[in-house]
């Protein structure tokens, strides 16, 4: 068999290579382009700029690295366009809760069955609002990511959108300008990185928050499509510590579910009322440059374990625009007033549960201080789904009970125009003598415009008209005359 010559080129000619050597890093940058470089770039004066940046000077190394980065690159590109690697948050949520996560044995998912119907009769003699058909469900952490995660994309995405594209400007600004030039053709890589960073965040954060939460309604609105929801192992680790029996801690958690469930089935306007309120604020945020830049200098290129360390505060201006005050009020108040009206009917309904005086009082102080897995997550989206006026709301609801019954507290969620506001959480007493004053207002110009209406109002000229004409008559007339006497 003969052997190949020893001149023998690589596209199959037998023409030797005649070009002479060439350098290594050159040959290794014409290759990754396609076989030649960009116009406009030296290899040599990009190669000493590099080294300056701390990158490897070692062609075989660098080669190695930019592999590396272009495998990553394919991983975290988004495929749909998006500037936000849903997919690799999902992953990063996953493994986040990943851990002591046992499956719910039937056993568990039996007992949360159990605590919800009885939740659900005990809530009925409680509040108006009926319970929904559908029973309990049960998740383990990672079930609780699975399900709740489309939730969290429509809650974050206005801010997520703003901060990947600044992580991507941030990029594009500290690379090199022979290295612009180089990636002319592959901008997309850092919408992609920028995408990739703050899906990871986004997914930590996620994670985190599924080994704490106890259902599917712990930030006031539900996050599932799935209601009522508990996650049992969850349930069991906040009630260590408490000196509780775990029935009555399932039960209470099950109660305070079931609350929140009813409350947003029965009252339809009221989620979006509270996202439309979030989506406000969020328009309104403004991204810290400063912050950002310094982030994406302490990346590793070659390593993407640095990538989920490098955005986690500090993103946001501290600054708030008064579109941004006035969507903050009313969100802090609805949240308010969903967790005083929870808070308040759980009391009502567990009134017979021995622990339930202690259980609302833990729960007051978990919901107003949060985790650190929910503070993580605030400081990722620059907004706290925490009910900082939940006592003053609790008090409101319990004296509008007091006043006019469940069936009359509850009423009051018929409308938007007809709930608390702001001021009737700063004086909850008042809140119905000044509900009354502007009912009797609204009904004196109800009058006022259907009399405009039904031409109860006529022209000052027909007024004075038909004042001329009274006036006539009643000289004209003879008051012992009757209506068919004649003179």
């Amino acid at each position: 068999m003969a052997e190949n010559p020893p001149n023998n080129r690589p596209d199959g000619s037998d023409e030797p290579d005649d070009s002479g050597p060439k350098d290594p890093f050159a040959e290794m940058l014409s290759n990754l382009f396609g076989g030649q470089l960009p116009e406009g770039v030296d290899a040599a004066d990009l190669h000493k700029q590099l080294g300056a940046m701390g990158m490897p000077s070692d062609p075989a190394a660098m080669q190695a690295m930019m592999g590396q980065m272009q495998a990553m690159m394919g991983a975290m590109s988004t495929g749909d366009g998006s500037p936000v690697n849903w997919k690799l948050a999902q992953d990063s949520a996953r493994q986040a809760a990943s851990g002591d996560d046992p499956s719910v044995t039937a056993a568990r998912a039996s007992a949360v069955a159990d605590a919800g119907r009885l939740a659900d009769m005990w809530l009925d003699q409680a509040t108006a609002f009926e319970a929904s058909a559908s029973g309990f469900s049960s998740y383990s952490r990672a079930q609780w990511v699975e399900k709740t995660l489309p939730r969290w994309k429509k809650l974050t995405e206005p801010v997520a959108v703003s901060v990947s594209q600044a992580i991507s400007t941030a990029m594009r600004d500290q690379v090199p300008e022979e290295m612009k030039a180089m990636l002319g053709s592959a901008q997309g890589m850092f919408q992609n990185l920028g995408g990739a960073m703050f899906g990871m965040q986004l997914g930590t954060a996620v994670g985190g928050l599924a080994k704490d939460v106890l259902g599917s309604t712990d930030i006031g609105i539900p996050l599932t499509t799935d209601a009522p929801a508990l996650v049992p192992t969850n349930v069991t680790a906040f009630g260590e510590g408490l000196d509780i029996p775990e029935q009555e801690v399932l039960l209470f958690t099950a109660l305070r579910e079931s609350a929140h469930a009813r409350l947003f089935q029965r009252v339809p306007w009221l989620q979006s009322h509270v996202l439309g309120a979030i989506e406000d604020y969020a328009r309104g945020i403004h991204i810290d440059m400063s912050r950002i830049e310094e982030a994406v200098r302490d990346i590793d290129p070659s390593n993407p374990e640095s990538l989920k360390g490098a955005v986690t505060e500090g993103l946001f201006m501290p600054q708030r625009t008064g579109a941004q005050e006035a969507a903050l009020v009313k969100l802090e108040t609805a949240l308010a007033l969903i967790e005083g009206w929870v808070d308040e009917v759980v009391a009502e309904a567990a009134a017979n549960l021995p622990s339930a005086a202690a259980l609302r009082e833990t729960v007051r102080r978990r919901r107003a201080t949060g985790g650190p897995a929910e503070q993580a997550f605030a400081s990722l989206v620059g907004l706290e789904l925490r009910p900082r006026r939940l006592r003053d709301a609790a008090r409101l609801w319990a004296l509008l009970k007091e006043e006019r019954g469940s069936e009359g507290r509850d009423a009051i969620w018929q409308h938007p125009d007809l709930m608390p506001g702001a001021a009737d959480l700063d004086d909850p007493e008042g809140f119905s003598s000044r509900r009354a004053l502007a009912e009797a207002a609204d009904g004196e110009l109800d009058e006022a415009l259907t009399r405009l209406l039904d031409g109860g109002y006529d022209s000052p000229d027909a007024e004075e008209d038909t004042d001329r004409n009274s006036t006539a008559d009643d000289e004209g007339s003879d008051p012992d005359e009757g209506p068919g006497s004649t003179r």
